[in-house]
């Protein structure tokens, strides 16, 4: 027989059911207090990890990989004077980009929405379509297809993330800082407490 997989804390206890329907409510009692230590001990470097596994992905013509993208984005954020949430944003900005590329924005948005504020969590959600103003000759692009955004709050910070951080981002001659350097970004915008509209999620798997 399959051994169970560990508990993250020996302390802890397992659920012994194995259908969320025979849960009582003491058993989610204890699942989400043993959750709820579990992602603040280990978000943050779950979610470095999904990073990182980019770090060896080949590209499939741009010259850095999405990896890099990502680290070189992060870099002119940074030095640009931008405050802790927009670093950590701009280095897991297209954390889906190789997995699910015609969706990441909404991935990365997920990923991130407990943590960050409309702003940042809005451009996430519409970045790529403010990337086709600046791939006019794309098969089938419509280069005015973020101008139904006009007159949006978070239109301005989307238009500049994307022109000054992200669609240009693919210099492998340009000074790059390495992903230790935004480590303790991402620690620290998985540290803050999660947004009360993200605590019905908690519920499943």
């Amino acid at each position: 027989m399959p051994p169970r997989s560990p508990l993250a804390d020996p302390a802890w206890q397992y659920i012994e059911h194995t259908s969320m329907e025979d849960f009582s409510a003491a058993d989610w009692a204890v699942m989400n207090a043993q959750r709820t230590i579990f992602t603040r001990n280990h978000q943050a470097d779950l979610v470095i990890a999904m990073l990182r596994a980019g770090e060896g992905v080949p590209s499939f013509g741009y010259r850095i990989s999405n990896f890099r993208h990502c680290l070189q984005s992060a870099t002119r954020v940074l030095r640009a004077g931008h405050d802790d949430e927009t670093v950590a944003v701009a280095v897991l900005h297209d954390i889906g980009f190789d997995a699910c590329p015609a969706t990441h924005g909404d991935f990365a948005a997920a990923l991130m929405q407990p943590y960050i504020g409309a702003r940042n969590h809005w451009m996430l959600e519409h970045h790529q379509i403010f990337q086709d103003l600046h791939a006019p000759h794309y098969p089938g692009v419509d280069v005015n297809a973020r101008d139904r955004f006009h007159g949006h709050e978070h239109f301005a910070w989307t238009a500049e993330y994307v022109a000054k951080f992200d669609q240009d981002a693919m210099d492998p001659d340009e000074d790059t800082l390495p992903l230790d350097a935004f480590i303790p970004y991402i620690h620290r915008l998985f540290a803050r407490p999660p947004q009360p509209r993200a605590n019905a999620l908690w519920r499943s798997g």
